[in-house]
């Protein structure tokens, strides 16, 4: 397996989409404090190059390397109706050494 087509360029449009949300909660905090890592929600067919170029592209940062989860969505029941959770797909985005990423907004 070859590692990275990092001289292929993505189309713009398709990388807007490809993040869908950060993830704010207990543990993606503590992997962004421990490890210098962001954790976002994106689409189910992300590949891990797609998710590098569009984090670059959207904060004008550099990224050292990217961690992808599949996680299976729950069956949920209210009273009689069954339903289902959404299949997520997670990425724990690794910035390298000196880089930071603010998703807070809030000033300083």
């Amino acid at each position: 397996m070859s590692h990275g087509p990092n001289l292929t360029k993505f189309d713009e449009g398709r990388l807007m989409q490809v993040l869908v949300a950060p993830i704010v909660s207990e543990k993606a905090t503590m992997v962004a404090e421990k490890s210098n890592a962001v954790t976002f929600k994106v689409l189910q067919d992300a590949t891990k190059y797609e998710i590098k170029a569009a984090v670059e592209l959207m904060f004008k940062v550099e990224v050292k390397g990217v961690s992808v989860v599949n996680t299976k969505g729950k069956t949920k029941r209210f009273g009689k109706s069954v339903g289902r959770r959404d299949n997520v797909r997670k990425a724990y985005v690794t910035l390298k050494p000196g880089q930071e990423l603010n998703l807070g907004g809030e000033a300083a």
